[in-house]
């Protein structure tokens, strides 16, 4: 007897991040204020926010920069897993919960808890670790002209091997060109 079983649809692990032309996804001390003046692609964010069902973020995000903002101007609302080391000291934050496991565990728990949509991924050491290991569905990457020359990169995993990306628009294998010219000082 051949019985089928229904299962639940399950989102994509989205690596999404607007980096800066030298590959800073946040300046020092996951300092967000650069991102002022720069305006997401038109539906983008819209997109983002219907697509969206839990986000997973590392603990030094949420200390410097999160804290209890909602993403995406605070228009987006679901669950949050921060992903830490010492949950013990978190400060109470509502509708955000501290998880203390293996990266694998934290992601299955946020695709559980995205119903089906996506789980982004709000943190470049969880990305990286995610990378690694093959967990990663799609990257989404949105680079911003500027160059901050210190800060947080997306990917600094030192010692490893190159990770090939397939481009999903366009070419699979073509380089991106981006063309800028610098502001009159």
């Amino acid at each position: 007897m051949n019985t089928t079983e229904s299962r639940p649809a399950l989102g994509k692990v989205l690596f999404a991040f607007t980096m800066s032309l030298d590959g800073f996804v946040a300046g020092p001390q996951h300092d967000m204020s650069w991102m002022t003046g720069f305006t997401a692609q038109r539906g983008l964010i819209d997109e983002y926010i219907a697509t969206t069902g839990a986000v997973l973020a590392g603990r030094d995000g949420f200390d410097s920069a999160i804290g209890d903002s909602r993403p995406w101007g605070g228009a987006w609302t679901g669950p949050i897993f921060v992903l830490t080391h010492h949950p013990e000291d978190a400060p109470p934050t509502p509708d955000i919960t501290f998880l203390s496991c293996p990266v694998e565990e934290a992601v299955r728990t946020g695709l559980a808890a995205a119903g089906g949509r996506n789980l982004g991924v709000f943190s470049p050491t969880i990305g990286a670790q995610l990378l690694e290991l093959g967990l990663i569905d799609e990257i989404d990457i949105h680079v911003a002209p500027i160059l901050l020359g210190d800060g947080i990169r997306l990917h600094h995993n030192p010692g490893t091997a190159p990770i090939r990306l397939h481009r999903l628009d366009g070419d699979p294998t073509a380089a991106t060109r981006i063309r800028c010219r610098p502001d009159a000082r």
